[in-house]
């Protein structure tokens, strides 16, 4: 077997451990999305969400909701756009504005993905991170050999409240 040299290296990779731990967890939560047949890619649902919760936003405040940069901003909502999950519109206060909101068919996403995907997505996240203690670099050893033992899609589902 080969050396799993980004693990050994510790801290000095901390960057590409992360980045790998992060792109495992969004191919297991589009597993997740593809499964429920949604057919929105994983990357955009905190678009939906930062809408939902804030109203209609500007490019530049959904990039700031997101914490991305703008043009990626841009290349996400044009997406959703094309989707037919969000619209665009001048702001009434101000013309060169243009804010985006949900439509009918977005809101409808965003609720059923409260009841059934979000929940399901973070319980699993939260299983997988539940006995996690100690040192930053055990932890995403421990978080790395959970995602190779069960990835989200398997672990457990949002346990129903009484």
């Amino acid at each position: 077997m080969v050396e799993d040299v980004v693990r050994t290296l510790g801290f000095l990779c901390m960057g590409s451990r992360l980045r790998r731990i992060g792109e495992r967890l969004q191919a297991d939560t589009q597993q997740v999305i593809d499964e429920a047949g949604l057919g929105i890619q994983a990357g955009q649902y905190p678009f939906l969400a930062a809408v939902d919760r804030a109203g209609p936003l500007t490019i530049g405040e959904l990039a700031q909701a997101v914490g991305i940069t703008q043009p990626g901003a841009t290349r996400t909502t044009g997406q959703l756009l094309e989707l037919g999950y969000v619209d665009m519109r001048p702001a009434p206060d101000d013309q060169r504005r243009r804010l985006v909101s949900l439509t009918a068919k977005g809101q409808d996403l965003v609720d059923h993905s409260k009841k059934v995907i979000w929940p399901r997505i973070a319980a699993a996240v939260a299983d997988l991170c539940g006995d996690l203690d100690g040192p930053i670099l055990e932890q995403l050893a421990a978080i790395e050999d959970g995602l190779a033992a069960a990835p989200l899609a398997r672990r457990s589902p949002v346990k129903e409240e009484t």
